[in-house]
């Protein structure tokens, strides 16, 4: 059939603070657990019908190699399942199993043979698994004499030898020289055209838009885009934009801090600053995105009312927006001495024009900081505000837009 269903899967592995913790948990595994889940999938589901196409993009470390290890049964999820309906062909880690000290003949019986194929298949199929190599004499040199592209061609050749009802590939032909990828990429598009079902990680954006018909995006091994290679393809490519962004941003923030503004009389103090998207820590957001911004405050006076403050402005250094605690009906009453408070001004769409902005945050009472002033702490953040899905547009603000043709 060559179907794959993907239910809830989640992978964690264990991590413990020492080797002596792992020791005592196996001696007595009915005590309390001694390690932390380390969670490298979770939540992930989807089906792939028979003869679909679907590839899996996504930075390093989002889990990719992780869930097609699941859905070939090579690594067990530790909550969910994979249903698997058809005979599978996997490329993972090509080369892997092979025998250095047996000639490359030997190996392509003994790598077979694991793949479910008959001594007698292997035999009348062997021709064009060695036509298909193009090692010519190596075919009966040790495995241990050949070149990583060589063994990336024998291993190929060995797992396509005959079309699979699913056919798994990972980033395997990397490693491969131009030639040969040209050739093996003809012979994947040979099997989907011919209704193998495909399921495909590559980071190359031509590959997966040639390939595939669908596209799935994992972030930090969750799933969080599933629809045409284009839109998903773009996506991906603004998070990238957007990490390479948030990199510059702190490496500017991290200069110009030491030359910020600060005043008050310290009856109240701005610990720490943060803007939070998805929450993680951020510097680079796209446009609309939902987003927090953290102030954590130090009580240093008993005081009667605390207001926090937030005052955005563009790299021109115009206000755009600003708004405090007071209007917001949420500042805090009767604090002591050594309290110590983290408060969230949250955006559920930042709907700010692509540019560099800065945050100013300030603590006082009342609702202004021209008395009282606790805490004033200019540019405590920049942040960029990256394009997102939506229609290009300029200026520091960003009006959801609907136009419409009239006839006069």
């Amino acid at each position: 059939m060559g179907q794959i269903v993907v239910s809830n899967v989640g992978k964690a592995y264990k991590r413990y603070p020492s080797r002596w913790a792992r020791l005592l948990e196996w001696l007595d595994p009915t005590d309390q657990p001694r390690h932390q889940a380390h969670w490298v999938l979770r939540g992930v589901s989807f089906e792939v019908a028979p003869g679909e196409a679907v590839g899996i993009i996504g930075n390093n470390g989002a889990g990719k190699s992780t869930l097609l290890k699941i859905i070939t049964g090579t690594t067990q999820p530790t909550e969910g399942a994979v249903t698997v309906s058809g005979r599978v062909a996997a490329l993972l880690e090509l080369g892997m199993g092979f025998h250095p000290d047996f000639t490359g003949r030997q190996n392509v019986f003994m790598a077979g043979q694991l793949l479910g194929h008959s001594v007698a298949t292997l035999e009348q199929s062997f021709p064009d698994i060695e036509a298909f190599a193009e090692i010519g004499d190596y075919i009966d040199q040790p495995v241990r004499t050949y070149s990583s592209g060589m063994q990336v061609r024998l291993a190929f050749s060995v797992a396509t030898a005959i079309r699979p009802e699913i056919l798994i590939v990972d980033e395997a032909l990397s490693v491969g020289d131009s030639y040969f990828q040209h050739k093996s990429f003809a012979r994947i598009r040979e099997f989907r055209d011919q209704g193998t079902t495909l399921l495909f990680v590559s980071h190359s954006p031509g590959a997966v838009k040639t390939l595939c018909n669908r596209a799935i995006l994992l972030d930090q091994g969750v799933m969080i885009r599933d629809g045409s290679p284009d839109g998903v393809l773009d996506y991906y490519n603004a998070i990238i934009a957007k990490q390479e962004a948030d990199q510059k941003i702190r490496e500017v923030e991290s200069e110009t801090q030491k030359n910020m503004i600060r005043s008050g009389n310290q009856a109240a103090v701005i610990e720490g600053v943060d803007m939070v998207l998805s929450g993680r820590s951020a510097r680079a957001v796209r446009v609309g995105e939902a987003v927090g911004f953290q102030v954590d405050i130090g009580i240093q006076r008993d005081l009667d009312e605390l207001t926090v403050g937030i005052l955005i402005r563009d790299r021109l250094g115009n206000d755009v927006f600003g708004t405090n605690t007071w209007h917001l009906g949420c500042s805090q009453k009767d604090l002591r001495a050594g309290e110590r408070w983290r408060l969230a001004f949250e955006f559920p769409e930042l709907n700010l024009g692509v540019g560099n902005y800065s945050a100013t945050f300030a603590l006082h009472s009342g609702d202004a900081h021209v008395s009282d002033n606790y805490d004033w702490w200019n540019q405590a953040l920049v942040f960029q505000v990256v394009p997102g899905n939506g229609f290009r547009a300029i200026g520091v603000s960003y009006l959801p837009t609907v136009s419409q043709w009239v006839a006069a």
